[in-house]
């Protein structure tokens, strides 16, 4: 497991899920519970808050999900982690 890796014990994100982000780097792996994964970026909207965008994936049993971005409603650093509280997903 690298630094640049984020686990989720599901399949999905939703909103309220704590990502164990690493904080040097805006661009990373997330690797879901179900074995599936997909590319996500940390980034930031027209005001400068956070955002993450997460790359469209299919889950193990076979449901598409699409490129999303996710607003955050917090942040916490822990040494060299970030610890992202996601909230809704944009539209």
């Amino acid at each position: 497991m690298t630094e640049h890796v984020i686990q989720v014990p599901y399949s999905h994100l939703h909103p309220g899920l704590v990502l164990d982000a690493p904080a040097d780097t805006q661009d990373f792996l997330v690797l879901f519970g179900d074995d599936s994964e997909s590319r996500a970026q940390l980034l930031h909207d027209h005001t400068g808050r956070p955002v993450l965008r997460m790359g469209g994936y299919m889950t193990a049993n076979g449901t598409v999900i699409d490129e999303r971005v996710w607003t955050i409603r917090e942040t916490a650093r822990h040494g060299p982690r970030l610890h992202l509280r996601l909230g809704d997903s944009l539209p």
